[in-house]
């Protein structure tokens, strides 16, 4: 009497592989495409806070709304308050200052 040895009883279908490959595919070329479009911009400060910045210095902190600025901190002028990390007020105060009057300034060396 002679045994007969059979295969495994799920057989392999290509097409399955083929499914998933496509998919990989499709999947890196929308990353591709969309390079950084989808980039994530951080806010300067929270909900319910605005942005004050160091009085003759480039610090800055963000205070609750309706509060007054800390000793030593100021309100941003009208127009030029930073909203989000990296943005053009954001760099610009980097530069530059507010003295005691509220006259813009560069600021001093670090």
């Amino acid at each position: 009497m002679s045994r007969r040895v059979s295969g495994p009883t799920t057989a392999f279908r290509p097409g399955r592989f083929r499914a998933a490959g496509a998919a990989l595919v499709g999947a890196a070329a929308v990353v591709a495409l969309t390079g950084c479009s989808l980039g994530y911009q951080e806010n300067t400060c929270g909900s319910g806070e605005y942005p004050v910045l160091t009085v003759n210095g480039t610090g800055s902190a963000c205070v609750t709304d309706g509060e007054k600025p800390p000793a030593g901190y100021t309100r941003y002028p009208e127009g030029k308050v930073p909203q989000q990390v990296d943005d053009k007020w954001d760099v610009y105060w980097r530069t530059h200052t507010l003295d005691k009057d509220g006259n813009i300034i560069d600021a001093p060396a670090a």
